[in-house]
Order: C-alpha cells, then sequence, then structure tokens
C-alpha cells in the first residue's frame, strides 16, 4: 500500500505491502489525534495500518501492529445509511490534456487509503477538451483507460462524468478545434446584455444547429458517448457502474448566470444575447403575437454582483409577475427543459442496455430564496408560472428518460447562512427531492466544493431522509485538503457513522496494548507537485 497526499509538493510517501480480507478502524486521540488506523485481517491475525499525518507537513506514514483492537458491526438491522453507497471524486485534472495521468503513484495510494475505509467507488471527471483535444472525431482515452485499470486493480467501483464544458480551476477548455471554430462563430456561445461571452461551454441555442464542421453539438456528444462506450466496453457494467452526462457550466443544468468572477451576493444575468437565442426569442414573441417582446431580454434586470432590490423587476409585483415577465420566463426555462431532454436522449441511444445507470446534475441556487420571485433561480433558467414548483417540469424530463438526478449541497444548513442573503438551502434541496419523489426520480447527493461548518453531520441527516432514499452520495473532491490530517479525521469518522460500526468494549481495553513498528519513514521519498 501506498499512504500519500495528492496536490502538496511537501507530501512524502511511505510504502507498505500489504494484503487485506476484512476491514475495520479507528481514531487516534490526545497526541495520537493526527493518526487515522486502518484494521484489516491478514491470515489469522489482525494487523494495524495506520495513516499518521503531520500537520505541519502533512506527511504519512505507514504503521503495522500484530495486536490492533479491532472493530464489530452494530448488530442493529440495516438503516438507511448503511444501504448509501459512498463515492469519493478524483481531482478534476486526474488526467492532463497530454492525456497523461497527473501523479499516478498518489492516486493509487489515495485508491488503496478509500478501499481500506470502506468507500464503494471513486468518480472520474472525463473531458471533452481533453479526450477529443485536436480534431473532431479524433478521440484519445489511453489517461483514462489507465485509470479505470487502476481503479479496477484496487477494487472499487467507478462512476464517470462525460464532461461537455471548460474548467477554470484547473485550466480545461473546450477542444481546440471546437474552439477555432467558435473564433469565426461567436454566436455559439452564451452571451450576456454586454456582448460578453462564456466560452466554457456551448449555448443552449445551437443545440440541434450544425455549427460544429457540418454537425450539432447533439451529434458530435452522441459520437463522444459511442466512442466511449466502445473504449471502456470491458469496464461497462462491472467496474463502470454510472455515467453522469454533462448538462451546461460545470456540468450543471443551469444557464451561466453567475460567472466566477462576480461576487456571489448578486442576482446573476440572464444569458440569451447570442445570435441563436435571439433569433428563437424573436420566433417565440412572433407566433405568440407580441413581436415587439422578442427584441432581447428584460431591461430593467439587476447586472451580476446587484442584489435584487436594486431595480424593479424582481420585487414584489414587478416585471416577473407581469404577462411580458411570464412569457420571457417561460420561454427561458423552456430550452433549458429542452436541452435536458435532448442530452438524455443522446445517453439513452448510447448507454441503453449497457448496464450503467445515468445522471444529470442540478445546482442548487439558494441565494436569494426566501424571496418570492428568487431571483437567483429565474436568472438560472427555473421557473414555473401559476405558482407551480419550478422543478416539476425538470423532474419530469428526468422520469422521461429514466436518468437519476444529482443534487449537491447536501452539507448546506440555513444556520450558516448570512442573513442578509435570504437564503435557505434547507427548504430549497427539501423542495426539489419532493419534486423528485413526485415523478418516481432516483436521488443521488453532493456535497458542496468547499468545506463548511458541520457539513459531515449535515450530510449524514440528508442521507438518513427515508422519505426520498438516496442510496448513492459522491464526495467533492480527493486532493491536498481531503488528506490534510484534520479533514481526513472527520471524513474517518463520517465514513464510520455511515458504515454503522462501534468498537467492542473488549477490544477497546487491549488498545493501549499495541505495539507498533514503522515500515518506512518520509525521508528520501519521493514528493509531488502541486497539481
Amino acid at each position: 500500500m501506498e499512504v500519500s497526499v495528492i496536490g502538496n509538493p511537501q507530501a512524502k510517501i511511505c510504502r507498505a505491502e500489504l494484503s487485506f480480507r476484512e476491514l475495520g478502524f479507528r481514531l487516534g486521540s490526545g497526541e495520537s489525534r493526527n493518526k487515522v488506523c486502518f484494521l484489516t485481517h491478514q491470515s489469522s491475525k489482525w494487523k494495524e495500518i495506520r495513516i499518521r499525518c503531520s500537520p505541519r507537513s502533512v506527511k504519512c506514514e505507514a504503521i503495522v501492529s500484530d495486536q490492533a483492537p479491532f472493530l464489530k458491526p452494530t448488530p442493529n438491522p440495516r438503516s438507511q445509511l448503511e444501504s448509501v453507497k459512498l463515492f469519493v471524486g478524483l481531482p478534476l485534472d486526474t488526467v492532463s490534456d497530454c492525456n497523461n495521468v497527473n501523479h499516478m503513484k498518489a492516486i493509487t495510494a489515495g485508491l488503496k487509503a478509500l478501499k481500506l475505509l470502506g468507500v464503494e467507488g471513486v468518480e472520474l471527471p472525463v473531458f471533452w477538451g481533453v479526450v477529443e483535444r485536436e480534431a473532431a472525431g479524433k478521440y484519445e482515452w489511453s489517461g483514462y483507460l489507465a485509470v479505470a485499470e487502476i481503479v479496477k486493480k484496487v477494487g472499487l467501483k467507478l462512476q464517470v462524468s462525460l464532461s461537455f464544458h471548460g474548467s477554470k480551476d484547473p485550466e480545461i477548455g473546450l477542444p481546440d478545434w471546437v474552439a477555432k471554430i467558435g473564433e469565426g462563430e461567436p454566436g455559439m456561445y452564451f452571451t450576456d446584455r454586454y456582448g460578453k461571452q462564456y466560452k466554457d461551454c456551448l449555448s443552449f441555442g445551437v443545440d440541434d444547429v450544425p455549427v460544429l464542421d457540418g454537425k450539432t453539438p447533439m451529434e458530435v456528444y452522441g459520437g463522444f458517448c459511442e466512442s466511449f462506450k466502445s473504449a471502456f466496453s470491458d469496464y461497462m457494467g462491472n467496474t463502470i457502474t454510472g455515467i453522469t452526462l454533462g448538462m451546461g457550466p460545470d456540468g450543471e443544468l443551469r444557464y451561466p448566470s453567475h460567472q466566477h468572477e462576480t461576487k456571489p451576493s448578486g442576482t446573476g444575468e440572464f444569458q440569451c444575447y447570442d445570435k441563436h437565442m435571439l433569433s428563437a426569442l424573436k420566433h417565440y414573441a412572433e407566433s405568440s403575437g407580441n413581436p415587439l417582446w422578442g427584441l432581447g431580454g428584460p431591461h430593467d434586470a439587476p447586472a451580476y454582483d446587484q442584489q435584487p432590490h436594486s431595480t424593479s423587476f424582481f420585487s414584489d409585483g414587478g416585471s416577473w409577475e407581469s404577462q411580458y415577465g411570464d412569457f420571457f420566463l417561460t420561454w427561458y426555462s423552456s430550452l433549458l427543459t429542452s436541452h435536458a431532454d435532448r442530452v438524455f436522449s443522446v445517453a439513452s441511444s448510447a448507454f441503453g442496455g449497457s448496464g450503467v445507470s445515468v445522471s444529470g446534475k442540478l445546482p442548487l441556487l439558494h441565494q436569494w430564496n426566501k424571496l418570492r420571485s428568487q431571483p437567483s433561480e429565474l436568472t438560472a433558467g427555473f421557473y414555473s408560472s401559476n405558482g407551480h414548483d419550478r422543478y416539476e417540469a425538470i423532474a419530469e424530463i428526468f422520469a422521461k428518460n429514466s436518468c437519476r438526478m444529482i443534487i449537491p449541497g447536501m452539507d448546506l444548513s440555513d444556520e450558516h447562512q448570512s442573513l442578509a442573503s435570504l437564503s435557505s438551502p434547507e427548504s430549497l434541496l427539501g423542495n426539489i427531492k419532493t419534486s423528485c419523489k413526485k415523478q418516481g426520480v432516483v436521488v443521488s447527493g453532493q456535497n458542496s466544493s468547499a468545506s463548511v461548518p458541520g457539513g459531515f453531520e449535515r450530510i449524514v441527516e440528508n442521507l438518513k431522509d427515508e422519505s426520498v432514499g438516496i442510496d448513492l452520495f459522491t464526495y467533492q473532491r480527493m486532493g491536498a485538503l481531503f488528506f490534510s490530517p484534520e479533514h481526513f479525521h472527520a471524513f474517518t469518522v463520517f465514513v464510520r457513522n455511515m458504515n454503522q460500526v462501534e468498537l467492542s468494549s473488549y477490544d477497546q481495553a487491549g488498545e493501549d496494548e499495541a505495539q507498533t513498528v514503522s515500515l518506512g519513514s518520509g525521508t528520501g521519498a519521493h514528493s509531488l507537485q502541486t497539481a
């Protein structure tokens, strides 16, 4: 086994060759609080594998003891928590744009540590801009195939996210050939009212427009999925158990209404000003008998970083509640649901009967959601007239295509939100889960990208909710922070709570008698470069 830290230049790698059949674990306390111990069974002996992390250098050592106590499962019947399959996301840059696996040894060590903990598997982000980088139809899967093989050998399952978007951190763009086309066809990107383009994904307005060397984006996505299925045929349905389709910015089904450089306190901007979106809006307005409404988006909506009350659009009785507001928001949201339907149709065609589940991810847009207008949701494309639930139509699309819905933010609680933000992630999450339950949509969970106070406890509470029956949760994401002493200790406690195990009193009594022998030190070990 290799134990290491990913993404930290001071991390040291230590090795211990270990085979295992059974597993328990215990946590250090007092002077040993920076130690996490994994307990494995070799032949007739229990041995202890201890990950000892230095708070300053984030150095990990593997230590073995022949007299380690072990954990016994509780005799209680299986609870909702015990039925949840736990996955951990791999780093976004696991595979570089040159198709090399970044930090192969460190990732392998991390996978083995997760296996020892009892994690079901890992999630692998697969980027369009890496695989089909150079030319249309020229796919290079070698880096991702290498990761799949490692995961298989370790004995973990794999959820794959096919990402048809780019990333700012790490910097991964759309394929080079797509970006080159975009230079002469700027209308293929989302555009705001100032003419600023969002180039990390293609506009929903070109879904069925042959802008990519005579092919539509849906045709190109379909070819990508077919190539993936062929390249990974040996893993489908056994190692690979699920596939998530990229739906928009950051893989989520939404408009890029909030962008990285904007303040999170703002309402966001409507993204309907590329020529294809404007053409669709013009046609919709003319067919509705109001041609003047098709000239552009709302003129009185706030800017990205402005608060809802800074203009009249989102106010009670404002334009969003007018006949025009209903017209525009209905059209804007209909393109979102149509896009979801098209993407899922592509996935069904490629992966139907392959033995894997298909999922799509929604955002959790809880900012300002205590306002009647819920502006952050409107600018992102979520709307329903006559007071109907805004996520009902989305859930219907997921149900129609027999797809799972991934909902992030399951670590967020109302008590840690700013009062000024009028935010309630708990109620919004409850609304989305209710819509899924009505439509019979299976829900999978994720945490938010940043660590939040009480996050693990909140995740456990959400996963206990038997009314929805979440059976898969993916923790985001493996990296230097994930393997830091404080965080990995907390994650281990979280896994223990999920698995419902406890240390027997007899074994606890012998804990202090364990003698350990170090199998290696950090001195002279390899170092990792920052990811």
